[in-house]
């Protein structure tokens, strides 16, 4: 048993390290084996030695988070454990540094993991980007976010976000209403998105401008998308015809991020995946980026991080016993 103090700056940043009823300090307690106690700013963490190095590590982890003035949730705490255990704890620093933007109520938008901050690079850096990985990993949130950057700073004079208008493995029959009202709810995720970060108001001045377009993948055909930041979002929906022509719509001065989860695809069976399609055929053409996003860079509620591992699990061993049984 060995015993290591850290001198914390200020009271506010234990308890917020705390959290609610000790709820954060529980956790780690649990899941590394050590106990930590706090007197005022100074914390005490007592255990067997490579258990206390690594909850050291973690503290010190979640405090820089404090620091950057974000609360801490169960997500941070898992994620850090993870860094820590793979010995990749010094990266902490390139995250959060940087903010996207700035939503309609205040709230600034940070890569949370290494995953996103990759993506947002890559994004950056390239004139198309394809960002795959499983729901909860920010894809579309992210993309959204920096479409908004790049319009508020003039980078591209409209925003154009699509997605193909496949039902999610049920039929919904016919649905009221004119065309717009028909593909709203295909759309609802895009608008949620932009809602949060123009707010509604400004949100519909620019649609009404024509600055904003959320469409369908169908209304992309025979369009040449000049100036514009253009995001196709569920692309795993996408037939590789589908695809093809989204890609050849792009004009000059336009910056294109397609996101999809290839573990979702609601295509019938005979059908293949543009996403899929597209990342082998696109991954070595210069300018445009392939962004892995995997559980760890789940955002949600810890227990979707949970839920997608378990999938991911399950589909691994589903794969091995098909190779192994005998033909």
């Amino acid at each position: 048993m060995i015993e290591q103090t850290i001198n914390v700056e200020r009271l506010e940043q234990v308890i917020a390290l705390f959290g609610s009823f000790d709820r954060n300090i529980k956790l780690i307690e649990q899941s590394i084996g050590v106990k930590v106690i706090n007197r005022d700013t100074e914390l005490k963490i007592m255990g067997e030695a490579e258990n206390v190095y690594r909850a050291v590590k973690v503290v010190e982890g979640l405090l820089s988070v404090v620091a950057r003035g974000e609360m801490i949730a169960d997500q941070n705490i898992h994620y850090i454990l993870g860094l820590v255990e793979d010995g990749a704890e010094e990266k902490l620093s390139e995250m959060g540094k940087d903010t996207v933007c700035v939503t309609a109520r205040g709230k600034p938008v940070k890569a949370k993991t290494l995953g996103q901050k990759k993506y947002l690079d890559a994004i950056a850096n390239h004139t198309i980007t394809v960002g795959v990985g499983p729901a909860g990993t920010g894809k579309t949130y992210l993309a959204v976010a920096k479409a908004v950057t790049a319009f508020r700073q003039k980078e591209v004079s409209r925003i154009i976000l699509t997605r193909p208008a496949v039902e999610a493995g049920e039929k919904l029959g016919f649905l009221p209403g004119d065309l717009q009202n028909k593909v709203d709810p295909y759309l609802r995720p895009l608008y949620d998105a932009l809602f949060d970060m123009l707010g509604s108001e400004t949100y519909h001045k620019f649609v009404e401008r024509g600055s904003i377009e959320v469409a369908p993948l169908a209304y992309m055909r025979g369009r040449t998308l000049d100036d514009s930041f253009i995001i196709l979002d569920e692309a795993q929906n996408t037939t590789r015809e589908q695809m093809k022509m989204f890609l050849t719509r792009m004009g000059f001065g336009s910056r294109v991020v397609i996101t999809g989860d290839v573990t979702q695809i609601d295509l019938p069976r005979e059908k293949v995946s543009g996403l899929k399609e597209a990342v082998r055929v696109l991954r070595h053409v210069e300018d445009v980026a392939v962004c892995e996003l995997t559980a760890r860079d789940v955002v949600r509620h810890v227990l979707v991080q949970r839920i997608v591992k378990a999938y991911e699990d399950y589909e691994s061993r589903e794969q091995r016993r098909k190779r192994d049984r005998p033909s």
